[in-house]
């Protein structure tokens, strides 16, 4: 019997920031599912992505998230560190009870991933890079709600930790606000040193 094809989308949020780690997910949705709920992650409001990522939670046949550390990204700079993140997503994807369940005796579906952007991680699947793939794919745009939600949520437990740089509200991106912490505070331990952090 030929195996179906299913398409695994990937995204990752935190590129942008001047602080914190970059995140990555991954995730396959069932046919079944209500793509009415998916958009891209930057056009939905708050409440919108924390209820689209329980739904995608609850019900993706599998998905995963994988992350890559302020000293990876000054390392090897954020692209790689982007797709580091991905692959690391992709591999956790592929551990996922319900796609373990899947899988026993050989996965009975193709899958091939499509990724945001110009470039593709290295993984063990056929992989193609689309621009925009985030508000046109519902598996890539379901992969940008759950990386965003997720580094959201994490940079807000940093700001539990460094108050003062207000991580809570611009999630390390280079704010205004942002700026001016670091000039007044001096880099965060969470600070890419790599990036350019100019003066307000």
């Amino acid at each position: 019997m030929e195996k179906r094809s299913l398409i695994c989308g990937i995204d990752e949020a935190g590129r942008g920031p001047l602080a914190g780690p970059v995140a990555a997910a991954a995730v396959i949705l069932p046919e079944r599912f209500d793509r009415t709920i998916l958009d891209d992650s930057k056009k939905l409001s708050s409440a919108q992505r924390e209820h689209a990522r329980d739904v995608i939670c609850s019900h993706a046949l599998a998905w995963g998230i994988g992350w890559a550390s302020v000293e990876e990204i000054d390392r090897i700079n954020i692209l790689q560190a982007s797709l580091l993140a991905m692959k690391r997503a992709f591999e956790q994807m592929l551990e996922s009870d319900s796609l373990k369940a899947a899988a026993d005796g050989g996965l009975p579906f193709a899958v091939e991933a499509v990724v945001d952007g110009l470039y593709v991680p290295d993984i063990s699947v056929s992989c193609r890079a689309l621009v925009k793939a985030d508000a046109q794919i519902p598996e890539v745009m379901a992969a940008s709600i759950l990386a965003k939600t997720a580094r959201d949520t994490e940079m807000s437990r940093y700001a539990l930790l460094y108050p003062e740089y207000g991580f809570e509200k611009h999630k390390g991106y280079p704010t205004k606000a942002h700026r001016a912490a670091i000039m007044k505070y001096g880099p965060s331990p969470i600070q890419r040193m790599s990036f350019t952090v100019k003066p307000v």
